[in-house]
C-alpha cells in the first residue's frame, strides 16, 4: 500500500517532529526526553484530529513551515500559530479543518505571543522511532527526520486513519507576554546555598527571558542571587557550583548567577544549585517563553501542583470541558520540609529526601564533599531500588552524591516513594566491603586541541572577554592550582586514574569522573555564565571533576583537550552509550592528527574504545590514602590557598 506523504515546501525557522511522552526512562545516561515544548498545545491538537497520544506531528519556532499533502487529510493548528492558512484561506487555531490533497498549508508567522507552533495531521507522522521515540534532538543529530530540522523538498509519511478516535474542536490556552510560572521551591535553597533574603528576593523578582534560550534551557535576566557562601568547596569557585547532581526538566538551576529552565532538550546531570522547579502543569509555557517576555516564579505547596495536574488530566480526557482559567496558589517560598532523615550508622551516611518539584525526589547523602563511599552508597541505592522498583517510578539518575527519582504522578506518590526508599537504604550492604565490577578504559587524548582553543575564542568574543579563565583554560588551571608551569596541568592528567561516577553529565553518556588518587584532583572552576559551544568530545575539568563532553552544545568545564566519542548510535549498538559507572579512565596523548583517525574510525564503527577487566573498590582508595598522607595534606592546603586567592583576585 502506497503512504500518503507530506511534502516541505519551505520550512519554516526550524520546524521538527516530536511526539508527546519524547524519550523518558534515558536521563541516567544523558539522553533528553525530548517531544513537544508545549506539551498541552500539542497534546490538545493532536487530540482534536482523533490521534492517539502516541502520534508525531510538527513542532515550528517563530515562522512556521509551507506544506502540501498527496491525500486529503484532516489537520490542526495551536499553541501560537495565529496566522495559518489553506489555499490562502484563514484556519482558526483549535479547530479541525480539511486539507485537501494538493492544497498549500502555510502555517504563517509567528509573531507573538508565545514562541512555538503545532501542527497535527490526522494519522500522524510515520517516521521511524530511535530509542523509543520519534521525536528529534537536534544537538544529539537523532530522531525525526534524520535527526535534523526539515528542509525544503523533504517527504514525511503519514499513518494510517483507521481506528481513531472522533475529531473535535479544541480552545487553546491563552498566550501572553508575561507569565506566572507556578514553582515549587528547592531542592536547594536557604541557608545552605541562599540567604533568606536571597530566597525571597528570587521569587519576588520579575525576570525577563533571554534571546539566548532554546530547547536545552531557557535563560533569565534579572539581579545577581543572595548566596550564602563564598564558594562550592571542591565543587568549583563559585557558589553555585555543587558536586554533580541530576535535574528535573523544569529544574531552574543557577548557572553561575544565571538562572536557566531546563528544558526538554536540556542536561540530565550538571553541577548547579536548583532552588525551584516549575510544576507540571505549567512546564507547556516554557515552550512559549520569547526573548524580553517577563517571568514571575509563583512558589506553590505541592497540593496545589497536584491540584493543578489533575485538573489537566480531566481536560485532556474530556475535551469538551471549557479549560479552567485558575489564579496561581500563592505559597511561601521555604522549600517543602525533608520526607525523610536517615541518620549517620557504622555502615551509612546521613541523608535527606526531599521533593525536588512535585514529580520527582532527591536524595542527597554525606556532607557537601567528595567521598567515594558515598558514591558507592548512591549506588547501591540505586541498584535496590531497581532491583525493587515500585509501579510509576520512570527515572532514576545517580549523581556523586545524589539520587534522582521521577515518578509518573498518576500512578505513585512521592510519599511512597520515600518510604520506599526509606526501606531500602536500612538494608544496604556496606560500601567499605563491596567490590565493583568495573573496566579500565584507555583513551587517547589531544591536549591543546585546536576546536577547544576554539571555544574559548568563541567565548572570549561573545559572551565575556572579561572571564578570569580567558583567554586560556589551561593557564587558569595553572594558578588556581600553584602549578610552576602550564605543562603539569597535561602531566598530572596523564599520570591520574579517572574513576566514572556519573554518566550524562553534559549529555549522551558523557562521563564526569575523579582521580582517584586525592594528588591528581585538579581544582578548578565552571564557566560564569556557561559557554553557548563546546566541540563534541572535548575533555574538561570543573571543581575536581573531569568531563568528556558526548556532543556539541553549551557547557562550563574549562577545557584541556579532546578524545574519541563516548556515544555511538547506530543499528548494530544496543547500547550507544561506550563508558559505563565506575570504568577506570586513563589518558595517552595523541596529536590532533592522531585523534582525527581515532576519532573516526570509532565513530564508523571500526575501532572500539580500549578496555580491560578490572574491579574498583573503597579499598583501593584507602591504601592511596594510606601510602602518602602527608603528601595529599600538602598538596590540599596548597591547592586551598591558591583557590582562596583566585577567588579574592575576582573581589578585587
Amino acid at each position: 500500500m502506497t503512504l500518503a506523504l507530506i511534502t516541505v515546501v519551505a520550512p519554516g525557522t526550524q520546524t521538527t517532529v516530536q511526539d508527546l511522552a519524547g524519550r523518558p526512562g534515558l536521563w541516567d545516561v544523558g539522553v533528553p526526553p525530548s517531544g513537544a515544548a508545549d506539551e498541552l498545545a500539542f497534546a490538545l491538537v493532536n487530540a482534536a484530529v482523533g490521534n492517539p497520544d502516541t502520534a508525531a506531528g510538527l513542532e515550528c519556532v517563530l515562522a512556521g513551515p509551507v506544506l502540501t499533502c498527496d491525500e486529503d487529510r484532516l489537520i490542526c493548528v495551536g499553541g501560537a500559530v495565529r496566522n495559518a492558512t489553506v489555499d490562502n484561506l484563514r484556519i482558526r487555531p483549535g479547530m479541525v479543518v480539511r486539507w485537501p490533497a494538493g492544497a498549500v498549508l502555510d502555517v504563517g508567522q509567528l509573531d507573538g505571543p508565545g514562541m512555538r507552533g503545532y501542527v497535527a495531521i490526522q494519522g500522524g507522522l510515520d517516521v521511524p522511532r530511535v530509542l523509543g521515540s520519534r521525536s528529534t534532538f537536534i544537538l544529539g543529530g537523532f530522531g525525526g527526520h534524520d535527526g535534523k530540522p526539515l528542509a525544503a523538498g523533504d517527504r514525511l509519511p503519514l499513518g494510517r486513519r483507521e481506528n481513531l478516535l472522533t475529531p473535535l474542536s479544541v480552545e487553546l490556552p491563552t498566550m501572553s507576554d508575561s507569565w506566572q510560572l507556578r514553582v515549587i521551591p528547592g531542592p536547594h535553597g536557604a541557608p545552605e546555598h541562599l540567604t533568606a533574603e536571597g530566597a525571597n528576593a528570587f521569587f519576588a523578582n520579575d525576570w525577563i527571558v533571554d534571546h539566548r534560550s532554546d530547547r536545552t534551557g531557557v535563560r533569565l535576566i534579572g539581579p545577581t542571587p543572595g548566596w550564602a557562601r563564598t564558594d562550592g568547596g571542591e565543587a568549583g569557585l563559585h557558589p553555585s557550583n555543587v558536586h554533580d547532581s541530576a535535574y528535573p526538566v523544569g529544574g531552574i538551576m543557577l548557572s553561575g548567577d544565571t538562572p536557566v529552565i531546563v528544558g526538554k532538550d536540556g542536561p540530565s546531570l550538571g553541577g548547579f544549585v536548583v532552588p525551584a522547579v516549575v510544576i507540571e502543569a505549567d512546564r507547556w509555557m516554557l515552550g512559549q517563553l520569547r526573548a524580553g517576555d517577563s517571568v514571575q516564579l509563583v512558589p506553590v505547596t505541592l497540593v496545589a501542583a497536584t491540584q493543578a495536574i489533575e485538573d489537566r488530566r480531566r481536560w485532556l480526557t474530556d475535551l469538551r470541558q471549557e479549560p479552567r482559567s485558575v489564579a496561581p496558589w500563592t505559597g511561601a517560598p521555604d522549600r517543602p520540609e525533608v520526607l525523610h532523615h536517615g541518620e549517620r550508622s557504622a555502615t551509612a551516611p546521613p541523608y535527606t529526601i526531599r521533593c525536588a518539584g512535585e514529580r520527582h525526589l532527591l536524595v542527597e547523602a554525606g556532607p557537601a564533599e567528595l567521598d567515594l563511599t558515598v558514591r558507592v552508597w548512591i549506588h547501591l541505592l540505586a541498584q535496590a531500588l531497581r532491583d525493587n522498583q515500585p509501579v510509576g517510578v520512570a527515572e532514576i539518575v545517580e549523581g556523586v552524591r545524589s539520587l534522582l527519582v521521577a515518578v509518573d504522578s498518576s500512578r505513585l506518590t512521592l510519599i511512597a516513594l520515600a518510604q520506599r526508599l526509606a526501606f531500602l537504604a536500612a538494608g544496604l550492604d556496606d560500601p567499605e566491603t563491596v567490590v565493583l565490577p568495573a573496566r579500565e578504559v584507555v583513551l587517547p587524548i589531544a591536549f591543546d586541541h585546536p576546536e577547544a582553543h576554539e571555544a574559548m575564542r568563541r567565548y572570549a568574543t561573545s559572551v565575556r572577554p572579561d572571564a578570569p579563565w580567558c583567554p586560556d583554560n589551561v593557564e587558569f588551571i595553572r594558578r588556581v592550582n600553584d602549578l610552576d608551569a602550564r605543562d603539569e596541568v597535561f602531566e598530572i592528567i596523564q599520570a591520574a586514574t579517572y574513576l566514572v561516577v556519573g554518566l550524562g553529565d553534559v549529555y549522551l553518556g558523557a562521563p564526569v569522573a575523579v582521580p582517584i588518587d586525592p594528588r591528581h584532583r585538579l581544582v578548578t572552576t565552571k564557566y560564569n555564565p556557561a559557554r553557548t559551544w563546546t566541540p563534541q568530545n572535548a575533555v574538561g575539568i570543573g571543581g575536581i571533576y573531569l568531563c568528556v563532553y558526548g556532543m556539541e552544545g553549551p557547557g562550563g568545564y574549562q577545557l584541556v583537550g579532546r578524545t574519541v566519542p563516548v556515544w555511538r548510535l547506530s543499528p548494530a549498538d544496543e547500547q550507544p552509550w561506550l563508558l559505563r559507572q565506575f570504568d577506570l579512565i586513563r589518558f595517552t596523548p595523541v596529536t590532533a592528527e592522531q585523534l582525527a583517525h581515532e576519532r573516526a574510525e570509532i565513530a564508523v564503527g571500526r575501532a572500539d574504545l580500549k578496555t580491560a577487566p578490572a574491579t574498583f573498590s573503597i579499598a583501593d582508595v584507602r591504601r592511596i590514602e594510606q601510602e602518602a598522607p602527608v603528601d595529599i595534606a600538602t598538596l590540599r592546603a596548597r591547592r586551598r590557598a591558591a583557590f582562596d586567592a583566585e577567588r579574592a583576585r575576582w573581589g578585587a
